[in-house]
């Protein structure tokens, strides 16, 4: 029964996750129990869990009074979730290259080689990410953290990639491959990675949350103004 359970509630989390990030639930839609139930079949109990671990996740908020919703995309909160990736994901980085055994480097190589090798586009659906790159970019991203000795930075950084998920997505229909080469930026951090090179890892990690996050906000996302600061 525990295990019927547990798959329950992982197949109507991923349900919520997959349509969250895909667009079909739309950022701010509000998200009743009862819309919910009739859309997956699934208990109030079970989508509320669901629903709590996608609030960790950052991608959907519980207002008081309100209820849950997709979180809502904001230029401002963009901002600083891009400040503090960019220095809590660099010195996570910095600690995984300097702590990572050679075990870590092995995975990294894989789950670079799976990024590498996995469409990045939906064949059918133009201006969507394929499922698979976007489970294999995450993977690529988590993997270079994982060598970071304090699992404390590894947790709140791999929370922050999280909750930037809605984003990296948002600025796929401001033409990725035309304003980038995502695929050099991965390659040239794995390189940095391999070769123990700290700094130019770290700068280049860097280099890559910012150059994501000045593509999103030129897409305008969000109803806020640009911050001026």
């Amino acid at each position: 029964m525990a295990t019927k359970s547990t798959t329950r509630h992982e197949q109507v989390y991923l349900s919520l996750k997959a349509d969250i990030l895909s667009n079909r639930l739309e950022p701010g839609q509000k998200l009743p129990f009862a819309d919910l139930s009739a859309r997956y079949g699934f208990s109030i109990g079970v989508l509320r869990e669901a629903l709590s671990r996608l609030v960790e996740q950052g991608l959907v908020v519980n207002a008081p009074q309100q209820g849950f919703c997709v979180t809502p995309l904001s230029r401002t909160d963009l901002i600083n979730l891009s400040q503090a990736r960019r220095e809590i994901e660099t010195l996570t980085l910095r600690h995984a290259v300097l702590d990572g055994d050679l075990r870590w480097q092995s995975e990294v190589v894989a789950a670079h080689f799976r990024l590498a090798n996995t469409p990045m586009m939906e064949k059918d659906i133009p201006g969507r990410f394929s499922e698979d790159w976007a489970e294999a970019h995450t993977l690529f991203h988590e993997t270079l953290l994982l060598g970071c000795g304090n699992p404390h930075l590894t947790r709140v950084a791999t929370q922050l990639r999280a909750s930037a998920e809605l984003y990296r997505r948002w600025s796929v229909p401001i033409g990725e491959g035309a304003k980038r080469d995502a695929a050099s930026e991965h390659q040239k951090i794995l390189e940095a990675v391999i070769a123990r090179d700290v700094d130019l890892a770290v700068t280049l990690l860097d280099e890559h949350i910012a150059l994501t996050t000045r593509l999103v906000l030129e897409s305008d996302p969000g109803n806020e103004s640009p911050d001026r600061g």
